[in-house]
C-alpha cells in the first residue's frame, strides 16, 4: 500500500514542479533562466524516481498487471 501512496505523492510533486516551471517561464523575462533550469532538473529527477518506484511496484507484486475485475 505504501508504494501506491508514494507514487501519488511523487506524481503530485511532478505536477507542482511542472506548474512552477511554467510560472518561472512566464515571470522571468531575462535570458538566464536559472530557476527554470532548476525546476526542469527537479521534474526530471522526480520522474526518474517515479518510474523506478512503478517498476519496483510491478517487480514486487504490489502493483498488478491486469485490471482488478479480471482476477
Amino acid at each position: 500500500m505504501w508504494v501506491k501512496v508514494a507514487i501519488l505523492v511523487l506524481l503530485a510533486a511532478v505536477v507542482c514542479s511542472l506548474f512552477s516551471g511554467l510560472l518561472f517561464l512566464v515571470k522571468d523575462s531575462d535570458n538566464r533562466g536559472g530557476r527554470l533550469v532548476k525546476a526542469l532538473t527537479l521534474r526530471i529527477t522526480l520522474t526518474v524516481l517515479l518510474m523506478a518506484l512503478i517498476a519496483y511496484g510491478f517487480w514486487s507484486g504490489e502493483l498488478n498487471w491486469g485490471a482488478p475485475w479480471l482476477h
